[in-house]
């Protein structure tokens, strides 16, 4: 650890890893509900259940970004964290926001807007976080005097999350009008500004672990976010097609939507290049691994699947099926979880004493078991999907028929999931079980950068 202020990142990590933790308890009831009796249904109802269990990714892939941009600032700027106290108090607020949306949404208290269910109070909590966020960045990189273009595409990423939520704030009476503003800030955020995240917290990444050349890394940047604004803006349109909009949303959402995996193969060709000039020459492979695989799967999960069904003749089949889940899943966990589990692999031999920089068993252990859970779970979520598309699209079945033509599904996704669930819990337990050291290493190089350089 270079700057003591980096040590912030590990208290929104660790809040992220118990989130993270609690999301998949409230999945795994979900996917329970599909199989058999429910001894909950009048306690933890499916509805309640799945809006807990979505509610959380979103909070805890953020406070993931936060801890990170707090480790990464620092060393891209070259300086102190504006201040520290900030960002405790933004953590604060934020996990308080988080808790206290949980326990509401229990008691059925939110707005039932799909994955935007925060009631006022709690999102006005999530404005004040996001300003008091930017601002200290911002002061930050102002007060060093040096601003990186990976600083660059991280800060419009953000910037933009942040005034991408603004709707989320109002209420329309017609529901049409509610759909069509929700996505601005939903999928805006997942296939647009989250990407620019990404590919920010990639390019620092790469540029570390592989020793590749800032200038060039940084070049690849600016392809990505073309992509990202050519295609993620107007792709938008994809969730326009069946909600009483007028039918030019349809070519427009099929051809934008073609192209959005074009940013994802940017990426992946960005990573190629970069392991392909230096090999696998830095000691944290473990890192690596979270780096390279995040790369591979968000391709996978949100470019290939993505692309699968969202063209229009294809999604007026499989729109509100088990095929939407199918892709969601793979998308998020490849795009976004992996990249945060990638940055704090990368940050905790700096911010635990006694960890081995190259990771340790249970790192590999948690890494392989995770992938392969997910891989699992994106079948099970396929066949079933495709099995219900058939019975309740194309042969008219019922829906309640259906699910139990396809509960044989839901018994492997569950197999899966519970393999999955067990990657995460080695992952969380490796995350704590060091103890957390804030202290400046005096053997760390003084400059910004440790970067790898090729034999």
């Amino acid at each position: 650890m270079r700057y003591q202020s980096q040590s912030v990142a590990y208290w929104y990590f660790a809040v992220a890893m118990v989130l993270f933790g609690l999301q998949l308890v409230f999945g795994l009831l979900s996917a329970t509900k599909y199989i058999g009796p429910d001894p909950l249904l009048y306690i933890l109802p499916f509805d309640v259940t799945k809006v807990i269990h979505t509610n959380l990714l979103i909070v805890w892939v953020l406070t993931g970004f936060m801890g990170a941009t707090y480790w990464m600032i620092p060393e891209e700027s070259r300086a102190e964290l504006h201040s520290t106290k900030l960002a405790y108090v933004q953590l604060v607020l934020w996990t308080l926001m988080g808790v206290t949306a949980i326990i509401g949404y229990l008691f059925r208290y939110g707005t039932g807007n799909k994955l935007l269910e925060q009631p006022l109070p709690h999102k006005i909590v999530i404005v004040i976080c996001m300003l008091i966020f930017l601002y200290n960045i911002g002061m930050t990189i102002r007060k060093a005097g040096r601003f990186t273009t990976t600083e660059a595409v991280l800060m419009i990423g953000f910037v933009s999350a942040a005034l991408l939520y603004l709707p989320a704030l109002l209420h329309y009476e017609n529901y049409t009008v509610s759909i069509f503003y929700r996505w601005w800030t939903i999928h805006l955020w997942v296939e647009g500004v989250w990407m620019m995240i990404m590919g920010g917290f990639l390019a620092y990444l790469l540029i570390r672990l592989s020793g590749a050349d800032r200038e060039v890394m940084e070049k690849w940047l600016y392809v990505i976010v073309g992509l990202v604004f050519l295609a993620g803006i107007l792709g938008t349109a994809h969730h326009y097609y069946w909600v009483g909009v007028p039918t030019y949303w349809l070519p427009i959402g099929g051809f934008f939507s073609a192209l959005e995996p074009l940013a994802l193969v940017g990426m992946a060709a960005y990573a190629y290049g970069a392991m392909r000039r230096s090999g696998l020459a830095h000691p944290n492979t473990l890192a690596l691994h979270w780096t390279i695989g995040s790369v591979l799967f968000s391709l996978f999960g949100a470019g290939l699947l993505g692309l699968a069904h969202t063209w229009p003749s294809v999604n007026k089949w499989t729109h509100g099926t088990l095929i939407t889940a199918m892709h969601g899943h793979a998308a998020f966990y490849g795009a976004y979880a992996m990249i945060v589990m990638a940055m704090i692999s990368y940050a905790l031999p700096s911010l635990t004493a006694g960890r081995r920089e190259q990771g340790t068993a249970l790192g590999y252990w948690a890494f392989w078991l995770q992938i392969t859970g997910m891989f699992g779970m994106t079948l099970s979520f396929a066949t079933a999907g495709i099995a219900q598309v058939y019975l309740e699209r194309i042969m008219g079945m019922g829906y309640l028929d259906a699910q139990l033509k396809i509960q044989i599904h839901f018994v492997m996704l569950i197999a899966t999931a519970s393999l999955f669930t067990v990657g995460v819990a080695l992952f969380i337990y490796d995350f704590f079980r060091y103890t957390p050291r804030f202290v400046l290493d005096d053997t760390e190089p003084v400059l910004a950068e440790r970067e790898v350089h090729p034999t």
